[in-house]
């Protein structure tokens, strides 16, 4: 985020598109609904899907799943054409405003509205809002970024804010919110396949040759590979080993009986987690891991805030700090440099490899935090970004075009099917708590009552889901939240693994899959699936899922698989 989440408290105006803050983020959601309520904060929602945020907004822009382009070019139409550009910030600040202008023209409101499926007067409405207010933020999640357009759609909302001037300024910017806890933290440390800590290019000789006498290793200059072509390895031999840590790709990845595949073919796999996941029950080695409750350290939140995370309890079994695993297996290995003593000497590591965090201590950051970049000690953190100038000096603007999804309802697959989260559970990990499985312990599959109409359907049937990938069976719910033609599903239960279904066309530059556009068909199941559990029961007791407050040690020891044996080096 540019910005950090107090500043929603004084924002004037909120542009919310493609996050259902209330479920994914309910802390910064409930916020968002606070300053709505009772400080008259103007709301723009664009959603596929009715949200919680949406009853509540000025406007509601309903789009079609996967048109943020058009829609976005559409509104920078409208706020060139009633002068609402703020032409000092764009002189002062920008570079290639010309090119913006020549992509845009092209989207009149008329034009935006009848690719997003909204009317022209709204559009004129959620446009007025965000260009008019000075404190003007944009909020977006995963429904921006996992679409084939990702790319373009983040870049496309960045040129509306600098063709506004709400860029570098309290309560404004632009304002990705992390889905978990510690994602700015991975990123920040380097899980990408082209960055060393703190964003800085493998690739960039100076960068190399620093991190080669720090680390005192000899470093690949090859930018890594992305997810999706790690799988891709997998199948086609080039990857031959994974340690997949803290992930459950089976789950959770898009196109999940090609990951599965592709998993199955690997000579060796690591998987080190908290669960046996259906990711680990493949793993050759599964190293069992403590909790966040059981270690000490820091997470870095979306606003760029560096916590300190302080132990609560003990780890159960022969569960182990990550650090320490780690630690073991590269001095195993023969690397140097991995003589840790405890947490606080990592992170004077981090400090050191990281110019954003070099300023901060365990001391600095003992009661709230900081907020990067804090490049000395007496630096107090950086609650905005971008204040006067940019780390380039000048932002360019990036035009997009809209591109239709990669995937569209077909006569075949007439049914288009999004994807996301419900505020019961996050991901997987939520189904071992008994407490929230009892609250919702089965998928209920989101339909439209015309289209539940059509399929004979009433509340709390069973269907089958098929797309070109895999088919499913779930049990629905009918809702006016999503529109006629869509439903709508999350990825937290394995009896109902809707990532089979789902696209594996990726972003271009990304390689982040389109989750929220697939197409599918429904079938209505005149037969029960004993797997799905009725939604309407409370304490059921899965067979496949271990209740955690009761299961013995016997969880939380390491297992080698023993049916197979594989060379590995």
């Amino acid at each position: 985020m540019t910005n950090g989440i107090h500043e929603i408290e004084n924002s004037e105006a909120l542009f919310i598109i493609g996050s259902n803050a209330t479920v994914a983020h309910p802390i910064i959601g409930n916020i968002m609904k606070k300053v709505v309520k009772f400080k008259g904060t103007k709301l723009v929602v664009v959603d596929p899907r009715r949200t919680e945020l949406a009853e509540m907004a000025d406007v509601f822009l309903q789009i079609r799943s996967g048109t943020d382009v058009a829609l976005i070019n559409g509104l920078m139409n409208i706020i060139l054409e009633k002068g609402w550009v703020d032409q000092e910030f764009i002189d002062k600040r920008t570079n290639g405003y010309e090119d913006l202008l020549e992509v845009i023209k092209d989207y009149p409101p008329e034009k935006a509205a009848k690719i997003c499926g909204v009317s022209v007067e709204e559009l004129y409405k959620a446009a007025e809002i965000y260009a008019t207010h000075e404190k003007a933020g944009i909020y977006y999640t995963l429904g921006i970024t996992e679409h084939t357009t990702g790319t373009a759609n983040v870049m496309n909302l960045a040129n509306m804010a600098l063709m506004t001037g709400h860029l570098g300024k309290e309560s404004a910017g632009i304002n990705p919110i992390r889905g978990q806890n510690n994602v700015q933290g991975a990123c920040d440390m380097a899980a990408l396949p082209n960055c060393y800590p703190g964003y800085q290019p493998v690739n960039n000789e100076e960068v190399w040759k620093y991190f080669t006498k720090i680390w005192d290793a000899e470093l690949s200059k090859e930018i890594g590979l992305t997810i999706p072509k790690m799988f891709d390895g997998a199948h086609d031999g080039g990857v031959k080993a994974m340690y997949i840590m803290g992930e459950d790709p089976v789950l959770s990845d898009a196109d999940a009986n090609h990951v599965r595949s592709g998993l199955e073919k690997l000579d060796f796999m690591v998987v080190q987690d908290l669960f046996m996941t259906p990711t680990a029950e493949l793993a050759d080695v599964f190293l069992p891991a403590a909790c966040y409750a059981e270690k000490d350290g820091t997470f870095t939140n979306t606003e760029r805030r560096v916590q300190r995370v302080r132990k609560a309890v003990n780890p159960p079994g022969e569960a182990r700090l990550d650090w320490k695993i780690i630690c073991d297996i590269a001095k195993g290995l023969g690397a140097k440099g991995f003589d840790f003593k405890n947490e606080e000497e990592i992170f004077d590591g981090i400090r050191e490899s990281s110019p954003a965090y070099r300023g901060m201590t365990y001391e600095r950051i003992d009661k709230r935090g900081l907020q990067w970049p804090c490049p000395t000690e007496k630096h107090p953190g950086t609650p905005y970004l971008h204040k006067g100038v940019f780390p380039k000096g000048r932002a360019d603007f990036k035009p997009a075009r809209y591109q239709d999804p990669a995937e569209l309802p077909c006569e075949e697959y007439p049914i288009l099917l999004g994807t996301g989260r419900m505020l019961y559970h996050y991901n997987v990990m939520t189904r071992n708590s008994k407490s929230l499985n009892d609250i919702r312990p089965g998928e209920l599959c989101q339909i439209h009552p015309k289209d539940a109409e059509k399929l004979g359907l009433e509340e709390y049937d069973e269907i089958r889901v098929v797309s070109r990938r895999g088919a499913i069976n779930t049990k629905v719910t009918i809702t006016d939240k999503v529109q006629p033609g869509m439903i709508w599903m999350t990825f937290h239960f394995k009896e109902s693994p809707v990532n089979e279904l789902t696209n594996s066309a990726f972003d271009p530059i990304t390689d982040t899959a389109e989750y929220k556009v697939t197409a599918v068909r429904i079938e209505k199941r005149e037969e029960s699936d004993e797997d799905l559990v009725h939604p309407q029961y409370r304490a059921m007791n899965y067979d496949k899922l271990r209740d955690p407050t009761t299961e013995d040690v016997e969880h939380h020891k390491p297992y080698y698989k023993k049916e197979k044996t594989k060379t590995f080096g």
